[in-house]
C-alpha cells in the first residue's frame, strides 16, 4: 500500500472524510466472535475502513440482510472446468467466490511453463483474486508420459509469493517417505511456503515422515479415521465435494468447535454443469449447515480459515484494513446470495456475472494432440487365459476396485461379449511415442458406441472407453481432428463432440456455453449409449488414467495397480 492510501484509509475509518460507501443495517457475520452484529460496514479504495457508525458518499440500505466475507476455495483445477481462468471466474463468483488457491498441474502436463505462465497471465483477466501453486508432480509418476517433466530448478522461477504462493499437492509420496533427491529438491523450494499434500493411502510413521517434510494440507481424506489422523498431526484438512469425488457429508460429523479452525472448503475438480446448477464453495456451506454445522462455523471454515492457512492477508474476515471481498445474503438458512461484491465492487448480482472476460489464447497453447499413425490392430488385446484383472468403478468416487472377472478369448484376444465389459484405451499424445495402454473396465454399462477424451488426468493423454474397436478407433481420430476434446459416437457416426482448444482440456467458450453442450453429450451417453446413471461419464473417465489413486488404473504404459505400485497384467491365472 502506497503512504497516500495508507493516510487516506486512516482519515476514513476516523470519520475525518466520508468513505465511498457504507453498507447501512447490515446483519455482519463476524468469524473472530462468531457473532452476528447489526451495525454498518464503510468501504474505501477497495478496503473496508470502519465497522460502526458511518455514513457515505453512497450508502446501500441492507434492512437486515446478512453480510459475509467472500469464500475462498482452498484447492481447485480450474482447468477441471473446461474454462479459462477467466471464464471460470464468471460461474463461481455469483456463488460468493472472491478469491481461490488453484494447482494448475493439468495445463503443466500437456504445456509445462509456458502451460502454468498462461494460466497466470489469463486469470488477471477477470475480478477473481487467483492464487497458485506450483505443480509438484509433472509427471504425476514416472509410470506415464505426460507433455512436460518440471523439476526443481524451473520451481524456483516461478515461487515468488504473490502469483505462485507454495508447492502444489504432493502426489509422489512414495518420494518423499523414501527421500528420492528430485523429490526433496522440490520440497526445499517450497520449504518457506505452504505445500499441499495428496496422500489418501498413508498411515502411521509413513504418515508421520509426510508431515515431517512440510506436507501442511490433505483434500484426499475420504474417512472421518483419515481426517482425525492428519489433524492430530497439525495438518489443514480440505473437505472437499467435487463432481467425481464428494466427501462432504461423509466427513463434516468429524468436525467439531476443537478442530474447526484447521477445516477447510474445497471443490478440487468441478464440471460447468456442477459449478452453474450447484454452486461452489457455497454449496459445501449449504450441506455443512444442513448436517448440523452452525451457519457462522460453515462461513469461517470457508473464508477466515483458508485465508489462515495459505496466509493469504487481509482476506477472509469483515474488519478494518480487510479487503471489501463481501457477500450479502438474505438468510442463512436457505443461504441464498443476492450479490457479491469485490474491493468494494458490485461483481455479480441474483447469480449472474456483472464483468466480462476478455479471454486471449496465443498459439503456442493450441494443436496439442498428436500421435503416431494409429490403426485398429493396436486395440487388440493379448490374453494368455480367460480370466482378467478388470477395472471396477465405484459411483462417486475416484477410487475404483479390481474385478476377478471370466472373459471371452478369440484367437488369443479378448473378445467383446454382451456383459458389461468394456475395453480402456489409452494413446499417449505429446510426444508421438507411439505407446498404447489397453485395459478392461466394468460398471460403466456402455452400450453400441464409444467415448472418448483429451481430459485425462494427469498426463491428458487420450482416453477412449468403448463396446467395438470401430467406435473406439473413430473417437481416437476424432479427438485427433478437432485438436482435443470430448467426443461421443456410436456404430460408426459421430454423436457429438466438444473441441477444447486450449491444450485440449480447456475452451475459450463462454462457460454457460460449454455447460450446454456438455449437458446435450450427457444426456446423449445416457439415453443414446446407456452409460449407467450413478456416475458422471466424462469425469469418471478422466480419472481412470490417474496412477495415484487406489486401486487399478490405467495409463499409455500400461495396467497399474495403485497399491501395490507396479505394472500388472490383464490376464490372471485360470487356476
Amino acid at each position: 500500500m502506497k503512504k497516500e492510501d495508507l493516510k487516506n484509509l486512516i482519515k476514513k475509518a476516523k470519520g475525518e472524510e466520508k468513505p465511498e460507501l457504507v453498507f447501512k443495517n447490515a446483519n455482519l457475520i463476524n468469524v473472530f466472535t462468531k457473532e452476528i452484529i447489526k451495525t454498518n460496514v464503510a468501504i474505501d479504495n477497495g478496503k473496508i475502513v470502519g465497522i460502526g457508525d458511518y455514513s457515505g458518499i453512497e450508502e446501500i440500505d441492507l434492512n437486515g440482510k446478512y453480510l459475509s466475507p467472500g469464500f475462498i476455495d482452498s484447492h481447485v483445477h480450474i482447468e477441471s472446468s473446461m474454462s479459462t481462468p477467466s471464464q471460470f471466474a464468471r460461474a463461481v463468483m455469483p456463488r460468493g467466490v472472491t478469491s481461490v488457491v488453484t494447482d494448475p498441474h493439468e495445463i503443466a502436463n500437456v504445456k509445462g511453463i509456458d502451460g502454468i505462465k498462461y494460466m497466470i497471465e489469463e486469470s488477471k483477466n477477470s475480478p477473481l483474486d487467483a492464487y497458485f501453486v506450483f505443480p509438484s508432480c509433472v509427471p504425476a509418476t514416472p509410470f506415464e508420459n505426460s507433455g512436460a517433466v518440471l523439476d526443481a530448478d524451473v520451481m524456483e522461477e516461478l515461487i515468488d509469493g504473490k502469483n505462485v504462493i507454495g508447492l502444489g499437492e504432493m502426489m509422489d509420496y512414495v518420494g518423499v517417505i523414501n527421500y528420492s533427491d528430485k523429490v526433496i529438491d522440490k520440497l526445499l523450494v517450497g520449504n518457506n511456503t505452504i505445500i499441499d499434500g495428496h496422500g489418501p493411502m498413508i498411515k502411521d510413521r509413513e504418515l508421520n515422515a509426510y508431515v515431517a517434510a512440510g506436507v501442511k494440507t490433505e483434500h484426499e481424506c475420504t474417512t472421518p479415521e483419515e481426517m482425525i489422523e492428519r489433524l492430530r498431526l497439525g495438518m489443514y484438512i480440505l473437505i472437499r465435494e467435487g463432481s467425481a469425488t464428494r466427501d462432504l457429508r461423509k466427513l463434516i460429523g468429524a468436525v467439531n468447535r476443537e478442530n474447526l479452525s484447521r477445516i477447510l472448503f474445497c471443490t478440487d475438480d468441478k464440471h460447468p454443469e456442477d459449478l452453474i446448477n450447484e454452486g461452489s464453495i457455497d454449496y459445501n456451506i449449504k450441506l455443512a449447515i444442513e448436517a448440523g454445522i452452525d451457519p457462522i462455523d460453515a462461513i469461517t471454515i470457508a473464508a477466515l480459515n483458508p485465508a489462515i492457512c495459505y496466509n493469504l492477508k487481509n482476506k477472509g474476515a469483515i474488519a478494518p484494513g480487510y479487503d471489501a471481498d463481501l457477500v450479502v445474503i438474505d438468510n442463512l438458512e436457505d443461504f441464498n446470495i443476492i450479490s457479491v461484491y469485490k474491493k468494494g465492487k458490485l461483481v455479480a448480482e441474483d447469480n449472474k456475472p456483472l464483468f466480462n472476460s476478455d479471454v486471449f489464447l496465443p498459439d503456442h497453447m493450441k494443436d496439442s494432440v498428436v500421435i503416431k499413425d494409429f490403426d485398429i490392430d493396436k486395440l487388440r488385446i493379448p490374453m494368455t487365459s480367460n480370466r482378467a484383472n478388470v477395472i471396477k468403478v465405484l459411483p462417486d468416487s475416484l477410487v475404483t476396485d479390481i474385478s476377478n472377472r471370466q472373459i471371452n478369448v478369440n484367437n488369443g484376444c479378448f473378445e467383446y461379449s454382451n456383459d458389461d465389459i468394456l475395453k480402456l484405451v489409452v494413446v499417449e499424445r505429446h510426444k508421438m511415442t507411439g505407446n498404447v495402454g489397453l485395459g478392461l473396465i466394468e460398471n460403466m454399462n456402455l452400450k453400441n458406441g464409444a467415448i472418448g477424451s483429451t481430459i485425462a488426468h494427469d498426463s491428458h493423454n487420450i482416453i477412449v472407453v468403448g463396446d467395438n474397436d470401430e467406435d473406439i478407433l473413430l473417437a481416437i481420430n476424432e479427438l485427433v481432428k478437432i485438436g482435443g476434446g470430448i467426443t461421443l459416437v456410436s456404430n460408426g457416426e459421430v454423436l457429438r463432440s466438444l473441441p477444447l482448444e486450449v491444450g485440449g482440456i480447456m475452451t475459450t467458450k463462454p462457460i454457460e456455453e460449454i455447460n450446454i453442450i456438455l449437458k446435450e453429450m450427457i444426456d446423449l451417453s445416457y439415453n443414446k449409449l446407456g452409460v449407467n446413471k450413478d456416475i458422471d461419464p466424462f469425469m469418471t473417465l478422466s480419472f481412470m488414467g490417474l496412477p495415484v489413486i487406489p486401486k487399478l488404473k490405467l495409463t499409455d504404459m500400461g495396467l497399474f495397480n495403485v497399491e501395490e505400485f507396479k505394472f500388472v497384467d490383464i490376464s490372471l491365472s485360470n487356476a
